[in-house]
């Protein structure tokens, strides 16, 4: 399907990475990981058709539909929820306008016998054929079915994009995404601003999909759902494992192990190399045995320890008065932001020591 071969990408004369040569599968989900600033994004935005690589080519077959989601975008603030997505179906809404005009015409014409008459008969029958390959009769389910699965209500259908955040707007590019049913999915942190209903809705969608998938994402539980294979770009390179995310963490730290110990045993022949030259330099009787280690020396291809960031937080806190054994008790809590409310009669006790997790639709009053 995609054919990457040999691509790097420099900034001025540091390559973000190089020699990176894969290819994409129809139908095969991929998770693309590394750190953060590897060039995930980046490598992404190429696969996508946007901007060339500084070496190497992408191959992409004639006609693919690519579905591309960054994690910075752009929405129109000149429709509604519904009419953004129905853009999606721009052409069909077309298809549909001509059959009403050539059936408005039909029913004006009298002149049955006519060459004219004839063809807009069979005009208007292709136009119609065409419609029902379209799968017309479908639209506005789809779009319903895919905006209640990313989280909205059937009241949002018709207000306006420009009354929601910035979340709630990657939520309808990702919906426009999704309606177009494209051969290749390209998500770059799809879940940032879904809720947990809209997360789970996402996997299934994706899962039953027939699409490729590639997917940039810091959820290890959406990507271990939705992907089989794990690419990792480490240090500039690409490191392929035919397996979900999990698996890969532990085939991962099997290969640096390996890795750590070569470049152990390669730092000691390099030591020993070396010691031989500094301590046998000036010995005439020695010169032939130096001349070749220095050789050896010379083409070794030193083993390059790649990083890992095992960066924490790290938090520190004064000590506090120890809390009774209930730190908090709510008893019949109603929160109400004039005729709306986001919850009523909550009643709750937290125990000290526990530790709570708030979870729920966005908007059901969490942060509240």
């Amino acid at each position: 399907m995609i054919s990457v071969n040999n691509v790097a990408v420099y900034f001025g004369a540091k390559p973000l990475f190089q020699d990176l040569s894969f290819v994409i599968s129809a139908k095969e989900r991929i998770a693309l990981v590394g750190k953060n600033g590897a060039g995930k994004s980046t490598l992404l935005k190429l696969l996508a058709g946007i901007g060339t690589p500084t070496e190497g080519t992408i191959s992409r077959p004639k006609g693919l539909r690519v579905g591309y989601l960054p994690q910075v975008m752009a929405v129109s603030d000149e429709r509604t929820v519904l009419g953004e997505c129905q853009q999606v179906f721009s052409h069909i809404t077309e298809l549909e306008q001509e059959v009403e005009r050539l059936t408005e015409e039909l029913a004006t014409r009298t002149d049955y016998d006519s060459a004219d008459y004839m063809e807009l008969i069979e005009r208007h029958g292709q136009r119609t054929d065409l419609l029902l390959m379209q799968n017309a009769g479908n639209m506005d389910g789809a779009i319903e079915k895919t905006l209640l699965g990313l989280g909205f209500e059937r009241s949002d259908f018709d207000r306006p994009t420009a009354e929601f955040s910035g979340g709630w707007r990657m939520r309808i590019e990702l919906a426009k995404i999704l309606l177009q049913r494209p051969d290749i999915l390209l998500l770059d942190e799809p879940t940032n601003h879904l809720d947990i209903e809209s997360i789970r809705w996402l996997e299934r969608f994706i899962v039953s999909s027939s699409a490729a998938l590639v997917l940039i994402s810091h959820d290890r539980a959406f990507i271990d759902a939705t992907t089989q294979r794990t690419l990792e770009i480490e240090l500039g390179r690409l490191h392929d494992y035919k397996t979900n995310y999990t698996h890969y963490l532990q085939l991962r730290e099997e290969r640096l192990e390996q890795q750590r110990r070569a470049y152990e045993n390669q730092q000691k022949q390099i030591q020993d190399l070396e010691s031989f030259i500094e301590r046998f330099r000036y010995k005439p009787t020695k010169s032939d045995q130096v001349q070749s280690r220095i050789k050896q020396l010379e083409k070794i291809e030193r083993i390059e320890i790649e990083e890992i960031d095992r960066e924490a937080m790290h938090f520190s806190f004064l000590p506090a008065i120890t809390s009774g054994a209930y730190p908090v008790i709510i008893e019949g809590l109603t929160k109400r932001y004039g005729d709306h409310t986001v919850f009523a009669d909550v009643n709750m006790t937290i125990e000290r020591g526990e530790k709570v997790a708030f979870v729920g639709k966005n908007g059901s009053g969490k942060s509240t």
